[in-house]
């Protein structure tokens, strides 16, 4: 569902602005600002089923991608990272989890107003 701000803050479903209901849904944003949407079924809004995307207005001045590129970094100097042994589903508790799950939909919102 996408929804007001004050219906995101407060998980109020009641009379959202739009709903999507087949789970292969595309939305496109059009205009900068931030866009609330939450999952409509009973609870999962406040189990953090919740997303704000926030697309930034973009200004005349802005960089170009070659201003964006990474620096170059010899590898040789980098220390290697330390080994975890955490379970990969215990790192991912709560909303974290669900967004994992839920991460090529957000992904595909995001990004959708660029193509």
């Amino acid at each position: 569902m996408r929804v007001t701000h004050a219906m995101y803050k407060s998980c109020n479903a009641s009379s959202p602005i739009a709903t999507f209901t087949t789970g292969k849904d595309s939305i496109n944003i059009t205009n900068h600002g931030h866009h609330f949407f939450f999952c409509g079924v009973p609870g999962h809004c406040e189990a953090g089923q919740k997303v704000d995307i926030n697309v930034l207005k973009v200004s005349a001045d802005a960089p170009t991608s070659s201003a964006l590129a990474s620096p170059t970094v010899q590898v040789s100097n980098v220390p290697a990272p330390s080994p975890s042994n955490a379970h990969p589903l215990i790192a991912l508790k709560g909303a974290f989890a669900m967004m994992s799950l839920a991460m090529p939909i957000i992904l595909s919102l995001a990004f959708s107003g660029y193509v």
